[in-house]
């Protein structure tokens, strides 16, 4: 462990930059008059500390089920505060797509619901789908935030972020225990029969 310190901080640094990111985008967006810049730069910071903190952990051997839920607690914290900073610069884009949004925040809410039902604690399963849709969304914030058009890429962000919940709420009904890092809904058919046979020998 000693001498290896960083290895295990660095992914552990990259989710707290999310976590402060998040509170900070909103801040930009209701204090500077041109902060077009400025969220550029946090969406960015907030994306790739999202995409290597999983990698470099892997990497470096200190991935755990711990680093994984924060990992997931801190993008709920991070894309809550760029859809916040969203409705404060851009809500008449929002309103057109009230329908969708509407039902990818209920999906969500239920989706914390029932895995903390089942499990007592938050699905971490970081699918292929769900990383696909962190970088629809920032892809999608940057260019109504910063460049103010790809209002087209609202719609798809939003169906696909429905879909992305539907795919963890099977994989939450299908796993007889909590699970991290469970990339398809192949995985979870085979993790799941792995779990039945596990407590079949028991």
């Amino acid at each position: 462990m000693e001498g290896s310190w960083w290895k295990h901080g660095v992914p552990w640094a990259m989710v707290d930059i999310r976590v402060a990111v998040g509170p900070a985008v909103v801040l930009a967006a209701l204090r500077l008059d041109h902060p077009e810049a400025w969220l550029g730069c946090m969406i960015a910071v907030g994306l790739v500390s999202d995409v290597y903190d999983g990698i470099l952990a892997r990497r470096w051997g200190t991935e755990s089920a711990r680093l994984r839920v924060a990992d997931s607690a801190a993008d709920t914290v991070f894309y809550l505060g760029v859809l916040t900073a969203i409705v404060l610069r851009h809500w008449p884009v929002l309103r057109e797509h009230i329908g969708l949004l509407t039902a990818l925040m209920l999906l969500e809410g239920l989706r914390l619901i029932f895995d903390w039902v089942k499990f007592r604690r938050m699905a971490s399963y970081h699918s292929y789908a769900s990383k696909i849709w962190g970088i629809l969304l920032a892809t999608t914030a940057i260019a109504l935030l910063c460049f103010n058009r790809a209002f087209w890429l609202v719609s798809v962000a939003l169906v696909w972020g429905i879909m992305c919940d539907l795919e963890g709420l099977v994989i939450s009904a299908l796993l007889p225990r909590w699970a991290h890092d469970v990339k398809t809904l192949g995985r979870a058919v085979r993790l799941r029969k792995k779990m039945l046979a596990e407590t079949q020998i028991r």
